[in-house]
């Protein structure tokens, strides 16, 4: 699974559907040996972590892989390094890299390859499950209106929640510094002035600032952002019932949102990671499926 907008929407519907049956307490195991290994070139908690939970939970074999011990430290390409896993008797690799579309390269290869984000691409799994978030909470996305706020140009979450929400039937606006608004997503949503924004809002999903993928330094100081784009205690209270706040992580406390709203009735921040793990459970087992592999529910 390299990016949602491949997936239909029937897809989409299964793989939440498996998710929230795990949640509820369905189990599965592999009937066979499957062997996945996770290859993260750059740093994470959630992802990985719960991509790792899930494997297990499924059953499946997780074979370590260290990218600082690896032979790419010697000068070996992706590719290379991904050829000599499969050989080695690989089934499926979880990835993230830094690069843009750097599954482009693996594609004829016989291996399952799950992109766990690619540069400032797609992040499929984190689109998942905010839609199973979602679902969980409204039931349906039909005529749900959802704010994406914050560095939108540099975050691969944007790109995956914006697509797969338009084509589930809500109504996705973005908001934060129109410098950072990414005019290629227009087709997904429209910016939206934030404070506008907030009392119409079913779901408010606020971003990280990207640092790290920033050409040039960013100047606000904190405090100030927080005043300008951040969710404040004073938005906060003009969102209206029943509107949730989400967050993909890692949060910045102070500076994307309020701390007192981390864990606020409003938020779903701890139940997106919890949810984390059942959807990517359902993404590896949809996957490992179209391979011909199968799995038994358990008690």
């Amino acid at each position: 699974m390299i990016k949602l907008s491949r997936l239909s929407k029937e897809l989409i519907e299964r793989i939440l559907a498996d998710s929230i049956d795990f949640a509820n307490g369905k189990a599965v195991q592999a009937t066979q040996p499957i062997y996945v290994s996770n290859l993260f070139f750059e740093s994470s908690t959630r992802t990985i972590v719960s991509f790792d939970m899930a494997e297990r939970r499924l059953g499946l074999q997780v074979v370590p892989f260290n990218i600082q011990t690896s032979s790419l430290n010697k000068g070996e390409t992706l590719l290379d390094t991904v050829k000599t896993l499969k050989a080695l008797g690989l089934d499926l690799l979880v990835i993230r890299h830094p690069d843009d579309r750097y599954y482009n390269q693996l594609k004829d290869l016989d291996i399952s390859i799950i992109n766990a984000g690619d540069g400032t691409g797609h992040h499929p799994s984190q689109g998942l499950l905010d839609l199973m978030t979602i679902k969980q909470e409204f039931g349906s996305f039909q005529g749900l209106t959802v704010g994406i706020i914050g560095d939108v140009k540099h975050s691969r979450v944007a790109n995956s929640d914006a697509d797969a929400l338009r084509r589930l039937g809500a109504k996705v606006h973005f908001s934060g510094p129109e410098d950072w608004f990414d005019h290629g997503a227009m087709m997904n949503g429209t910016y939206r002035n934030f404070d506008h924004l907030i009392p119409e809002v079913d779901v408010l999903i606020m971003l990280r600032i990207q640092h790290e993928r920033h050409r040039q330094k960013f100047h606000l100081a904190p405090g100030e952002y927080h005043q300008r784009y951040g969710l404040t205690l004073e938005r906060e209270k003009k969102m209206k019932p029943g509107a949730i706040i989400m967050h993909p992580g890692p949060i910045n406390q102070g500076v994307e949102i309020a701390p007192e709203l981390v864990e606020s009735p409003r938020s779903r921040i701890f139940k997106q990671i919890e949810n984390g793990v059942f959807t990517r459970m359902a993404i590896l087992k949809n996957a490992l499926e179209q391979r011909g592999f199968s799995f038994k529910e358990i008690n």
